[in-house]
């Protein structure tokens, strides 16, 4: 047993810790990169590569694995301008050199004048890759945070769509989705199916459109997980919802199905894993309970707040620390994961570990809600409620039933 100095900075580039929440020490998609290797390096080796979101978790992870394959230019754009720093930093520290690829990183919104110019500019790209986005169910907790995310994962997409094809980008187009998206119950679910509606509108004979869907990457930014990591360093109680079982892959899995998808899957399909939830479903608690163990800790459990946050150096001098389990009661959380909607159907798959479903277009036009949008995302003067933005999202998404509770992730720890 490991002795919890305090000392976690180390843990946040420790990529074992994965294991402890997938169970696994190798990917599950190792057989598919293998088997697939021929179309992968059809698609990548000696291609120009547009990445938004690049600095993210996904992205980034997405980013290292495409490397090896020799492209010929990867041009990444985030907002996160340190993000974009450290990667930078990061890929060239290291013992592989980046040869004769032509690897840029630029500080721009995608959805931005700014990344026009760029497109305007820049020779065709081959591939793109898309993994901007607001992901987090909390960016619905008030209108301004609604507006802004259906600024970021729908109008804006729908611009840079339109300049891709405007000035000739892009043989294969591909954006990440979530397990969200099907049959969605929050607005931030809903806005990524508004998103795969956006994507797919732009298929067309010449170009290969995919998508896929997964649930939690093994200690994501901003995620649950990653969380612990920031209240251990801070001595502070861990968080837990009861009872919450999730699907979880580690940030090179997540990778692998963002190349399989975009490299080796059928135009106009959706991928998600094909996971067996008596096997891969990890109770959150129990995921809590096995990192405090690698730290030589025990759990301490604990029901209310106040008591929680005020244990910690008690719990410690006992070699235990505080874990405070909550209910899940807010806004648009699901108590399951899914990857397939009502009106969807598993398509087949030569994939071992990913299956697969066409992607199924909106019952009404897409344009009028995407209009609404757009109005709402520019003109500060439109006077709404969260209940009239669900209901112009539910105009064009099915099966969307929003759990509205009027609490949200940043009432609690």
């Amino acid at each position: 047993m490991k002795a919890f100095s305090g000392h976690t900075g180390s843990l946040f580039f420790d990529p074992g810790l994965s294991r402890l929440t997938t169970g696994r020490t190798t990917s599950l998609f190792a057989e598919d990169i293998k088997a697939r290797d021929a179309e992968l390096r059809s698609a990548i080796s000696g291609r120009r590569i547009l990445v938004t979101g690049g600095a993210g978790s996904i992205g980034s992870a997405t980013l290292e694995l495409l490397f090896p394959y020799a492209p010929a230019a990867i041009h990444a754009v985030d907002l996160a301008e340190n993000g974009l720093v450290e990667l930078v930093r990061d890929f060239r520290s290291r013992a592989e050199p980046l040869v004769g690829c032509e690897f840029r990183l630029l500080p721009i919104d995608y959805g931005s004048a700014a990344t026009e110019r760029l497109l305007q500019t820049e020779k065709p790209y081959d591939l793109v890759l898309h993994f901007a986005a607001h992901k987090h169910v909390r960016s619905e907790k008030d209108v301004p945070s609604v507006i802004q995310m259906i600024d970021t994962n729908v109008v804006k997409m729908h611009r840079f769509t339109k300049w891709l094809q405007k000035y000739g980008h892009g043989k294969r187009y591909f954006a990440v989705s979530t397990d969200k998206a099907a049959n969605p119950t929050s607005l931030m679910g809903a806005s990524k199916r508004l998103m795969e509606h956006v994507l797919f509108s732009i298929g067309n004979e010449e170009a290969s459109v995919t998508s896929t869907r997964f649930a939690n990457v093994a200690f994501s930014n901003g995620s649950l997980l990653q969380g612990f990591l920031y209240r251990l360093a801070r001595r502070q109680p861990l968080a837990v919802p009861r009872e919450v079982r999730r699907y979880f892959v580690s940030p090179r899995e997540a990778a692998e199905i963002c190349l399989l998808t975009a490299g080796a899957a059928a135009p106009g399909h959706i991928t998600f894993p094909r996971l067996d939830p008596n096997e891969h479903l990890r109770p959150l608690v129990d995921i809590a309970v096995a990192l405090l163990q690698e730290l030589g800790l025990q759990p301490a459990f604990y029901e209310h707040e106040a008591e929680a946050c005020a244990a910690t150096e008690a719990e410690l001098k006992r070699g235990s620390y505080p874990v405070l389990l909550t209910p899940l009661d807010t806004s648009g959380e699901k108590p399951y994961e899914e990857f397939v909607a009502v009106d969807e159907k598993p398509a087949p798959t030569d994939f071992a570990a990913l299956s697969a479903l066409r992607y199924v277009p909106p019952p009404t036009a897409l344009e009028p809600a995407l209009a609404f949008f757009d109005e709402i995302a520019t003109d500060a003067g439109i006077k709404l409620e969260k209940s009239d933005i669900a209901r112009h999202v539910a105009s064009v998404v099915p099966g969307f039933k929003h759990i509205e509770t009027g609490r949200s992730l940043d009432d609690r720890t």
